[in-house]
């Protein structure tokens, strides 16, 4: 059973949504914690972009923060994606129900 509200999901979604995002979480997902001046290294983005892009996936729970002496690191969070997971396959298999009764209905109706 997933975890995930309505409301939760939502926001990852809506964090996914934006290209910059996603690529920030493909590129922590392959690979260790990193800072904001190694993520904005190879980037256009300024750092203030960066942590307010790093700041939307927090609170989305997808990546994990943590200081370090004077940076904070960012760290992929996979259980996110995971009970995102899980909440999808309720949602398919809510719909599936819902197609299943509805193709019941066309048929024993024709």
């Amino acid at each position: 059973m997933s975890r995930k509200t309505p409301r939760a999901a939502a926001r990852v979604f809506a964090a996914l949504g934006d290209a910059t995002r996603l690529a920030l979480v493909m590129r922590l997902s392959q690979g260790p914690a990193r800072s904001i001046a190694e993520l904005s290294a190879h980037s256009r983005l300024t750092r203030q972009a960066m942590t307010k892009h790093l700041r939307v996936l927090e609170r989305a729970r997808l990546v994990r923060g943590r200081r370090t002496g004077r940076e904070k690191r960012f760290a992929f969070r996979p259980d996110s994606i995971m009970e995102l997971q899980d909440y999808l396959a309720v949602v398919s298999a809510q719909w599936e129900g819902a197609l299943e009764r509805l193709r019941t209905l066309v048929e024993d109706g024709s």
